[in-house]
């Protein structure tokens, strides 16, 4: 029973979220965010703890109630995307006209790119920008449950414009379907600042321990197709968007080169998160 109200409630928020006109919608998710910072129950608290550990002091209660509305806004977003055009997904994402071609000249090479992201913002408008550019585009998904939401969660990425990949229970190791995509010219975006499978790479992230997934490491590494840490933030009307590239070394023992790509990976995130910290959202342990 609780599994179906799960279900329930996401297929409502998806439906009932896009009748409202935007400010109405804005002004219900910041009260929740706004509730739940009063709260303060257990994401709260571990959004707290995150953000002092990216600090280096305490986080100010205003950075943890901006963190929790930046987090609302995310689901805002999402629950409205499905009802946007084209038109809309280009002009709600924002890029430098440099960084641009970065990705315009691999996907027009064919070499394929792979993206790498932390939890900032609102990576779904990233995803809707790239497909609306025809780029064809693949991404890995933890299998949610219940097993409803995971199947909501993907038929929603999929009318966004990406092919989805499971995480676990596929046919095929997901690695292996990557690298093919890439070698296909596709692009390759993969969340990178927390590791689902408890396998990950051991790195250093604001002065504490933690492991981070290999896979994106291991595919530009496998592949040589150009990897870029992608940093998003909000502003007030896009998602915003810088890439830093990385340059995975050519020389020495596999598992070497693919630590020093993902601790490469592990300081491009923290310099953006260290930008704009309210973004990142977090609510889970992360340090080991």
């Amino acid at each position: 029973m609780k599994d179906r109200l799960t279900e329930i409630g996401f297929a409502a928020g998806w439906r009932l979220v896009r009748t409202l006109p935007l400010p109405a919608a804005r002004a219900l998710f910041n009260a929740a965010a706004d509730r739940a910072y009063r709260k303060n129950g257990p994401g709260t608290q571990r959004l707290r703890r995150n953000l002092t550990q990216v600090l280096g002091r305490e986080a100010p209660d205003q950075l943890v109630r901006d963190g929790l509305r930046s987090y609302a806004r995310y689901w805002l977003e999402a629950f409205r995307l499905p009802s946007g055009t084209r038109q809309q997904f280009l002009d709600g994402f924002g890029i430098s006209p440099e960084h641009y071609d970065y990705l315009k000249t691999a996907m027009s090479e064919g070499t394929g790119v792979v993206l790498a992201l932390p939890h900032l913002a609102n990576w779904d408008a990233a995803a809707a920008w790239v497909a609306s550019n025809d780029w064809p585009m693949v991404t890995v998904a933890e299998r949610l449950k219940p097993e409803g939401v995971y199947r909501q969660f993907l038929a929603y990425r999929e009318k966004l414009g990406m092919q989805v990949i499971p995480l676990t229970g596929g046919e095929r190791p997901p690695l292996d379907l990557l690298a093919e995509r890439l070698q296909q010219g596709w692009m390759v975006c993969l969340l990178g600042d927390r590791d689902l499978s408890r396998g990950g790479v051991e790195v250093e992230f604001f002065g504490g321990r933690t492991r981070m997934p290999a896979g994106p490491a291991i595919l530009a590494i496998r592949t040589g197709a150009p990897l870029y840490a992608a940093d998003l933030s909000f502003t007030p009307t896009q998602t915003y968007a810088v890439l830093r590239p990385i340059t995975p070394p050519v020389d020495g023992p596999l598992d070497v080169r693919v630590k020093a790509t993902t601790q490469m990976l592990a300081d491009a995130f923290a310099a953006g998160i260290a930008e704009h910290p309210q973004d990142w959202h977090m609510l889970q342990k992360l340090w080991l």
